[in-house]
This record gives C-alpha cells, structure tokens and sequence, in this order.
C-alpha cells in the first residue's frame, strides 16, 4: 500500500508506513490545502526527530510549538495545531497504548465502531472521522464489516469527495473540483 496525497514522495510515504502519520495529517487537515495538511507530519518528524504518539505527547510544549511554527510552518495556525496534535498523542498513549493503527485493529472493529472510536478522538467531528475511515478503507487496509456505510458518502466507490479518493494528479484535481462545487453550493 502506497499512499500519494501530498505530491512529496517523502510525506507520502511516512503516511503510508507510520498510522500516527496518516491520523495526524487527517487532524490538520482544516483550513489549509491538503497536501499541506498531509505534508505536516513530515515536517514534525524532520524537526522533533519523531513521529510516535509518546514522543509527541511527552514533547515540551514550547519546543514542540517552535517546531510547528518554523518556516514553512506546519499549519497555518501553528499554535491551536500543535496544542492539538500534542492533545491526540496524548489520547493515543492513555487510551490506545500509544498506536494510532490500535484504533482500526484492537479487537477485529466493524466500521461502526471504528467511526465510533475516532470521533471519540480530540480534533476529530463525525465528518473528519467519516472521511478519515473511507481512507482506512478505500487506501490503507481496513476491511471491518459496514466500513463503506459508516463513512457515507465518503465510503462510496467511484467517488472525488475527500482525500479518501486520492490516488494521483488526476483524482486529485477531480477533489478539489468536487470540493469547489460543494462550496459554490454552499454559498449559493
């Protein structure tokens, strides 16, 4: 399985390798283009040496703001985004003994509780964690019972809604016209 969300060989295949990468990068997606939502783990693991949830929670918290707003900063709001990649390492370590990929495998989950479990995660709203599930599902492996109807309509086969449905430069553009068109809608 290899990912390619940010155009970055590097960035894309850390998410794909590392499950905290891929979990951190769906948390900064917001309010930033995705490959540079994406592309933020990267940029943690070349500045703080690490991309593991203990490390990350147990980070100074100024050092690890430092981190996030050296140029080019990780998220444009460097300082609610690092407070909140620390908070959900932090989560990881206390609930799901430190491993992100604990949240799709512990105990065998349906889609269903999956979803459950990531919207239980700081940061994470029924939206993110539907999109964040047709990832799992769609790219990285999960085949818990239900997936493609929990996550709906990111779920859905064939479809350009999310990051989910990043495969290339093409289905990359057919994303962001999906996304433009929603937003359109939205306004109009």
């Amino acid at each position: 399985m290899a990912l390619h969300i940010t155009g970055d060989t590097a960035a894309d295949t850390l998410l794909s390798d590392n499950p905290l990468a891929l979990l951190v990068g769906m948390l900064l997606d917001q309010q930033v283009a995705m490959e540079t939502a994406f592309a933020g783990p990267l940029k943690i693991e070349q500045r703080t040496g690490a991309v593991d949830a203990a490390t990350i929670a147990s980070y100074d918290p100024e050092e690890f703001l430092a981190a996030f707003r050296q140029s080019p900063s990780v998220h444009r709001f460097p300082g609610s985004m690092a407070v909140r990649v620390q908070t959900l390492c932090q989560t990881l370590v206390d609930d799901w003994g430190g491993d992100a990929a604990n949240l799709w495998t512990q105990g065998d989950p349906t889609g269903a509780e999956v979803l459950r479990r990531l919207k239980a995660l700081p940061g994470f709203g029924e939206q993110k964690a539907k999109i964040f599930l047709a990832l799992l599902g769609k790219q990285y492996g999960f085949t818990g019972a239900g997936w493609r109807e929990a996550s709906a309509p990111y779920g859905e086969d064939g479809s350009f809604r999310s990051v989910a449905d990043i495969v290339s430069p093409e289905s990359l553009t057919k994303v962001r016209e999906h996304k433009r068109a929603m937003k359109a809608a939205a306004k109009g």
